[in-house]
């Protein structure tokens, strides 16, 4: 059954979506090499624009290298009197948000977050069923996993005005291809251009 915008529902109720947010080089890449990320440009107007999209999202999907990048600095960087006022508000959001984090050699993690050893597609269909709204994915290997499981439903990718000429792809050379269809776009005052594309399922 098909919801009025083309996504499924359960018993009456729009499922949610497993939704990929990151930003990528012209070229491709969302990390330069040796894990460089100094070339984003996030001001206070895309930063604001990240917290109006994030904080309506049911829970946050990460692997162990990209939680643990987030739980280095998100927890107490609202208590940093040089904070702008979209970083206190993100702190919030990451703290609070429910957060699965899937790691084979993490044995606990903290701020709300839940370990789970495997991707398992029908666990992720049971979570994308559940009420609360989408889910944000993070992390360029843990979408490899996703992307295997064919369980990505919307890109929100955030191409930035740089070209790198080297790095981590975000999307794995699997030969296999997948039809998309642009649902929205957006630029912001530095350059960035916001693309949306959904998954074009039959």
């Amino acid at each position: 059954m098909l919801g009025a915008d083309g996504g499924s529902t359960v018993e009456g109720r729009q499922m949610g979506k497993i939704v990929v947010q990151m930003s990528v080089s012209l070229d491709g890449f969302f990390e330069g090499p040796g894990g460089d990320l100094g070339w984003h440009q996030v001001d206070d107007e895309l930063h604001r624009h990240f917290n109006a999209e994030l904080r309506t999202m049911g829970g946050f999907l990460n692997g162990r290298r990209s939680y643990q990048l987030m739980a280095e600095y998100w927890p107490t960087a609202d208590q940093d009197p040089a904070s702008t006022a979209p970083v206190v508000e993100f702190a919030g959001i990451w703290r609070d948000m429910p957060k699965i984090v899937y790691s084979r050699t993490l044995d606990a993690v903290d701020w709300n977050a839940t370990v789970v050893r495997e991707v398992v597609p029908d666990e992720v269909r049971r979570l994308k069923a559940e009420p609360g709204g989408d889910l944000a994915l993070g992390g360029a290997d843990l979408l490899s996993t996703f992307l295997r499981h064919d369980l990505v439903d919307e890109y929100r990718l955030y191409v930035h005005p740089v070209v790198l000429g080297g790095g981590r792809q975000l999307f794995p050379a699997s030969g296999d291809r997948q039809p998309l269809r642009l649902t929205g776009s957006r630029t912001f005052g530095n350059g960035v251009v916001l693309l949306r594309h959904e998954r074009a399922r039959d």
